[in-house]
């Protein structure tokens, strides 16, 4: 039964069609590892959290810009008028003023404030980092479900199918049976109704595999294309040596190690606005008679009292620095114990497949030998039928066992950490969170090459 999973879904989407009345062209074979290729490079949630990256890259250059000089002008026009303005007024009782500045500003000194800023800012684009490939791990994963859906409801709608083809043969020999008066209508009566519950568990497995084709569509971008057969992901780590990895590479676990680091920064941040803050300034330009004016100076201000605003700051992010190391604390908790429950799930997937193996061979000898049996008039129709409905059951819970053997090993690779594109070796351009990031972390001006290559990339992500 387990080579049956390596089914054409041509034929699936062939019988889903016949409800609608859609040809559907022959389609190429689609493996597990093309589907998770094509929803990595088609993913609208991956889009969204590549630019949320891009956006967190900014506040790294932002922060960077703190330190640079800062250079703005100044133009100014102004008419004066010396009568009152309800008076006759003429153009030669008024005076005109005009001037023209620039001024400059650099810091000099402000005690660690900004330099923290820019550590701070940096630690929060590498939690960011994490959390996009901990979203990966969720897209593949959820492609990973609809996948095997499919292949399940395809296996079901199959084994429906040839439940109501058998119950019809049943049928009919019932039928003829009782024209000879070896069976009573009672027996023509059970096949009937044995048969109707079948045609009904068929449609709903029809319905099944149609709403399983549309979440397919929506976890990878398009309809499943002939799905191929699908193995169990190699693990051959102990438990002990899985949760020791995910406590190693787990993406949630390192977000929130970034995430703390980010919180003690800012607590050193908080105290340093309680220190002075030393620019040196320029001002240079012309006045309403043109004379030229320059100025060079050095400024510093510093809080003398606020209120308590500040030190309540820093109270505040000593604070949230604490419930950072409760969140890293819980999280590495959460991936042991989903470590911990995965494998579990994997090793009683593994035996309730063996069990429904021995079923299905048991029960598939017993179906036969009461058919035989009832051939010779030692059975009724109704021991065939409630032996076919045990063979039923027992290839139903085979398909189940099996579905959940595969999808039991890929929840264990993504609680280890390790169901990404780049760890699964998938055939596509892996996404470097650092390109964007190397563009824009010295804050460059539009005007530089620099800029103009990141308009030509933002452009090109855009299109």
């Amino acid at each position: 039964m387990r080579k049956n999973l390596g089914f054409r879904l041509r034929s699936a989407v062939a019988a889903t069609v016949l409800m609608t009345g859609i040809a559907v062209p022959a389609l190429q074979a689609e493996t597990l590892a093309d589907a998770m290729a094509y929803g990595y490079e088609n993913s609208g949630l991956l889009d969204q959290n590549r630019a949320l990256l891009r956006a967190a890259d900014e506040d790294v250059a932002q922060a960077v810009g703190a330190l640079m000089p800062v250079l703005n002008w100044q133009a100014q026009a102004q008419f004066d008028y010396p009568e009152s303005p309800f008076a006759n007024i003429s153009v030669g009782n008024k005076n005109l003023t005009a001037n023209l500045f620039l001024s400059a500003s650099l810091t000099l000194y402000d005690g660690g404030l900004t330099r923290y800023g820019i550590d701070s800012q940096k630690e929060t684009v590498l939690a960011t980092r994490f959390g996009l490939l901990q979203i990966e791990q969720q897209v593949l994963l959820a492609i990973v479900q609809a996948y095997m859906d499919v292949l399940q409801s395809y296996e079901l709608v199959n084994v429906r199918e040839a439940n109501v083809r058998l119950i019809t043969q049943e049928l009919r020999a019932a039928r003829d049976r009782f024209e000879v008066g070896e069976v009573t209508r009672t027996d023509v009566a059970q096949a009937e109704a044995q048969l109707a519950g079948a045609r009904s568990d068929l449609a709903f497995e029809q319905g099944a595999l149609v709403r399983a084709i549309e979440a397919f569509k929506a976890a990878v971008g398009r309809e499943p294309r002939n799905l191929q057969p699908v193995a169990v992901a190699n693990i051959r780590q102990s438990v002990a040596e899985a949760k020791s990895i995910a406590l190693q590479s787990h993406p949630a676990l390192l977000q929130a190690q970034h995430q703390v680091s980010a919180a003690e920064i800012n607590i050193l941040r908080a105290q340093a606005a309680m220190n002075p803050t030393v620019s040196l300034t320029a001002r240079a330009g012309v006045d309403e008679v043109f004379d030229q004016v320059a100025t060079l100076g050095v400024q510093v201000t510093g809080p003398i009292y606020q209120g308590g605003r500040l030190s309540s700051q820093v109270r505040q992010f000593i604070a949230y620095r604490d419930a950072a190391r409760g969140d890293l604390l819980t999280t590495a908790r959460q991936i042991e114990q989903n470590v911990g429950n995965a494998y579990s799930y994997l090793d009683a997937s593994k035996a309730r497949l063996d069990a429904s193996d021995r079923q299905v061979r048991a029960a598939t000898v017993a179906f036969e030998g009461v058919r035989e049996e009832a051939t010779l008039g030692a059975r009724t129709t109704l021991d065939v039928l409630d032996a076919e409905q045990e063979l039923l059951d027992a290839r139903t819970n085979q398909i189940s066992a099996q579905i959940e053997e595969v999808l039991a090993s890929y929840s264990l690779l993504a609680t280890m950490g390790l169901l990404t594109a780049q760890a699964l070796s998938l055939n596509v351009q892996i996404y470097d969170p650092t390109a964007y990031y190397n563009l824009v972390d010295d804050a460059p001006t539009v005007t530089s090459e620099q800029g103009r290559a990141l308009d030509r990339v933002l452009q090109a992500i855009g299109d």
